[in-house]
């Protein structure tokens, strides 16, 4: 059953219009023409999902992590492909957590790395042997670290539902061989670049998924965030073991509380979570603010 979507409340911004609100960014226009073009600002809120529900705590400073990171990333494969963000002050109140962009033509999937089995492509492995139909070698255990990287895209889904796995030819029949091979090669190369980035710091990308658009000029470009928790599953290099789930650097703490007993919250009902207790909030910032000093700080 699909979850639903806790309303969010964007704040109001001199100078710009609030158009939209996803899961956790907040989308704004500008009012009067912008000295960069057709841009849009992209605001990271402190708020968090999971199971499909937008949770009715905040995690304070994540909205700064998801953005310094997807800054500092772009940075780091922008000679692999160019990025949406533009060089334009941004207001105070949004200050750190917040991006100017280029306005996109977004491509409809989700551009799907995996370098590890786990997660759904685990599950589809274990029923055929498969990922997104590509065939993987037998005996691969969660965790286990693939041949190769592959890329398993999916469709976008609406806000509360899940997005869906699917083969690479059903991208080709929706977008066109080119522009699908083009983004499966595009987002191979992001996540072997980000993949060793993050092991030269203990770290490994078991995967992560990449938003492309086009902009005014035809190009492809790299959008949304990137390479963040909420994007990405980065696991402790020291502690990684096939065979069983990894430690992540994301909101496992958050999902874990939420299907214990002591949250009283089941999430095959129509019933919205509860509130975060202070400790889960606590150790879900701590373990964000790692993934970012160990990835982005020298």
């Amino acid at each position: 059953m699909a979850g639903h979507v806790i309303e969010p409340t964007a704040p109001e911004l001199d100078g710009w219009r609030h158009i939209y609100s996803g899961k956790i960014r907040d989308l704004y226009e500008p009012v009067e023409p912008h000295p960069r073009g057709d841009v849009v600002l992209v605001v990271a809120s402190d708020r968090i999902s999971a199971y499909d529900w937008v949770l009715p705590t905040e995690i304070p400073g994540k909205g700064g992590v998801l953005t310094g990171l997807s800054l500092w990333w772009f940075d780091q494969v922008a000679d692999i492909v160019p990025n949406h963000t533009v060089e334009a002050p941004v207001p105070a109140e949004v200050q750190g957590r917040a991006m100017v962009c280029q306005r996109l033509q977004m491509f409809s999937v989700e551009c799907v790395a995996r370098g590890y089995l786990t997660g759904s492509g685990l599950a589809e492995y274990r029923e055929s042997g498969t990922v997104c139909g590509i065939p993987l070698p037998e005996g691969l255990e969660d965790g286990s670290r693939l041949p190769e990287p592959i890329f398993t895209p999916a469709t976008k889904a609406e806000v509360g539902k899940h997005d869906e796995n699917v083969s690479f030819d059903a991208v080709a029949a929706l977008l066109g061989q080119e522009d699908a091979e083009e983004l499966r090669r595009l987002t191979i190369e992001v996540y072997k670049r980000a993949h060793d980035i993050a092991a030269a710091k203990g770290i490994i990308l078991a995967d992560t998924k990449f938003e492309f658009g086009r902009d005014s000029e035809g190009r492809i470009v790299l959008g949304d965030e990137v390479l963040t928790p909420d994007s990405s599953r980065f696991w402790p290099e020291d502690t990684w073991e096939p065979g069983k789930a990894q430690p992540s650097f994301d909101k496992q703490f958050v999902r874990d509380w939420l299907t214990s007993t002591e949250s009283g919250w089941d999430k095959s009902s129509e019933t919205p979570p509860p509130a975060l207790p202070a400790d889960v909030v606590e150790r879900t910032r701590q373990r964000y603010l790692e993934a970012f000093d160990r990835l982005a700080k020298q």
